[in-house]
């Protein structure tokens, strides 16, 4: 299919701006296979042309990336849909249901790619001023100076909450896939094995 029968949806209230663009644009380019489990959900207009009531935020990556043709896959057709249920879909496919477990996220992924992969990653409080104001006082209540622990062999940072732990690892940049001290496996949130460090 030519991208140019589509058109790009000028009433769809969804925006994305320049560094969430960028990224989306990064991640078409780098793994185009999504788009045929994630079609764009279009609609032919009076002329024949096509424009996206899901998908105009990659309809516009795509373009950013010069693409002149698509796999017909990547597109799928609502024009069986009323005008009412094609305005509810504009909404509801741009609404999240959900929320992430930041947890989860911190301990069992990898942060960096979550953020190229376009996750807002709640750091906003991790500024180096707040950082600097909270660990350097030795009164604090989580200190940035690593707890040794022999039995262990290893240093323990205590963090207050997995989003503060996953703030300090960028801020630091410590490794993201800690190996717990206690058990070997992958992900217990706020230890640092002595070996990473040196």
């Amino acid at each position: 299919m030519k991208l140019s029968k589509i058109k790009i949806n000028p009433s769809n209230p969804r925006i994305i701006k320049d560094e969430k663009f960028k990224k989306l644009v990064k991640s078409i380019k780098d793994f185009p296979e999504m788009m045929e489990k994630r079609p764009m959900v279009c609609v032919t207009d009076a002329d024949g042309l096509l424009y996206p009531i899901g998908g105009n935020m990659r309809l516009k990556a795509l373009i950013e990336l010069k693409y002149k043709e698509i796999p017909d896959s990547w597109v799928v057709l609502a024009d069986d849909w009323s005008e009412e249920q094609r305005k509810e879909f504009i909404i509801k496919d741009n609404v999240s249901f959900g929320e992430f477990d930041w947890d989860t996220l911190a301990n069992e992924w990898n942060v960096e790619e979550l953020s190229k992969w376009g996750v807002d990653i709640p750091f906003s409080e991790m500024t180096q001023e707040n950082i600097d104001s909270k660990y350097n006082n030795k009164n604090c209540e989580y200190p940035l100076i690593p707890i040794y622990d022999e039995k262990y062999s290893a240093f323990i940072i205590i963090c207050k909450t997995a989003t503060e732990e996953a703030g300090i690892r960028t801020k630091f940049n410590f490794p993201y896939k800690a190996k717990s001290y206690k058990n070997k496996f992958l992900g217990e949130s706020n230890v640092l094995n002595a070996s990473e460090l040196l």
